[in-house]
């Protein structure tokens, strides 16, 4: 695919009944694993229902997702998972979509300085520094956004989030106790990242 077509309008691939996959602009029957490789290439798309017209990228995509996981390609921690799934219905539920593509944006926009980082003559420290800076950095994002937010979900005026009334002191905790566990989900990921360098530079 070419960079060109990832800057056009997004690929429409409709799916049907029989869970085949059509890509209207090639004319084909594609499947999972070739829109995996279109995400890869940076190749936009939208999966629509053939039947009713509703817009399901977002369960297509966790399918792609799924069936790397079930590969061996294990990419999300169990106990990062855990965390999303307890955040379902909680008050903080609206806000950490945004915080969660903010990182990971973050995390692609510094990828190429960090995998150099990470391979050159940098200790395992180093690049674990690294990496929990970068961490630290998002976490500082988040707060001073939900201190942006707070006031209004107290006086619930005019461009007040749409969300659950204030939470006791004791959710609060829990909510800022998950979070913590969340940048500790980040920090062992950049320390396994650190062994991995070590690997490469002692072989």
């Amino acid at each position: 695919m070419s960079t060109a077509a990832s800057k056009s309008e997004p690929i429409t691939i409709k799916k049907y009944a029989n869970r085949r996959l059509y890509n209207t602009a090639a004319s084909s029957y594609v499947t999972l694993e070739t829109l995996s490789g279109m995400v890869k290439e940076g190749v936009d798309f939208v999966v629509y229902d053939a039947k009713t017209g509703d817009d399901i990228t977002r369960s297509v995509l966790a399918q792609i997702i799924f069936d790397e996981e079930a590969k061996g390609e294990n990419l999300l921690p169990i106990n990062f998972l855990r965390q999303l799934i307890r955040f379902y219905g909680d008050s903080l539920q609206g806000f950490l979509p945004a915080y969660l593509e903010m990182s990971l944006n973050s995390f692609t926009h510094n990828q190429d300085q960090v995998r150099s980082q990470m391979t050159r003559a940098f200790s395992p420290e180093k690049g674990l520094q690294a990496m929990q800076n970068l961490a630290r950095q998002n976490m500082d994002w988040y707060q001073k956004t939900m201190s942006m937010f707070a006031p209004f979900s107290m006086m619930g005026g005019p461009g007040a989030p749409s969300i659950a009334p204030p939470p006791s002191a004791e959710k609060r905790e829990a909510s800022r106790s998950e979070i913590e566990e969340l940048r500790a989900q980040v920090e062992a990921m950049a320390a396994a990242l650190a062994a991995i360098a070590t690997e490469k530079k002692g072989g």
